[in-house]
């Protein structure tokens, strides 16, 4: 009982939660990447660079040495590719701002929504489109609910919470 009131609290607190669905700018990221260039121009599946972890569960964040297996031989003359080149000659981590990131009480496997046909650009927006990526569509539960609905899927609070006794 006390967990279904905690949840239901949750729920209230979420249903007046909004979010921007467009910020008047991106973060300010270390180096300047665009999406537009490698997913659109290129035409690079996001999976490309964003590898899922063993799980399945998460997509990763591309890191130096990662994109330099391209950009060692690719426009190594720009000053951006240059940036990502002393990372990767340091093996630094890129502190690349996130845009997009749930609360630590949701569970979100990115596998099953894959696995669901559900394509990236339904949640992170048309990134194929932007210099800057920017959070551009709402993560809260009112969206992730009625997505639910609309595709049939499951729509009660275990399927992305944990719920306990």
């Amino acid at each position: 009982m006390l967990a279904a009131l905690a949840v239901f609290g949750v729920m209230q607190t979420m249903r007046g939660q909004t979010t921007t669905t467009q910020t008047a700018e991106a973060p300010q990221q270390p180096i300047n990447f665009s999406h537009k260039i490698h997913a659109g121009g290129q035409q690079m599946g996001c999976d490309s660079c964003h590898t899922p972890t063993r799980s399945g569960e998460n997509y990763t964040i591309p890191q130096a040495g990662f994109c330099m297996q391209c950009h060692a031989a690719i426009a190594t003359d720009k000053p951006e590719i240059k940036k990502l080149a002393e990372y990767a000659s340091t093996s630094d981590t890129i502190p690349w701002v996130r845009v997009y990131e749930l609360p630590s009480f949701v569970n979100f496997s990115h596998r099953t929504h894959a696995a669901g046909n559900v394509a990236c650009v339904e949640c992170h927006g048309a990134v194929a489109e932007r210099e800057h990526i920017y959070r551009e569509t709402e993560m809260t539960m009112a969206r992730c609910v009625s997505c639910h609905q609309a595709k049939k899927a499951a729509v009660g609070c275990d399927t992305c919470h944990t719920l306990q006794k």
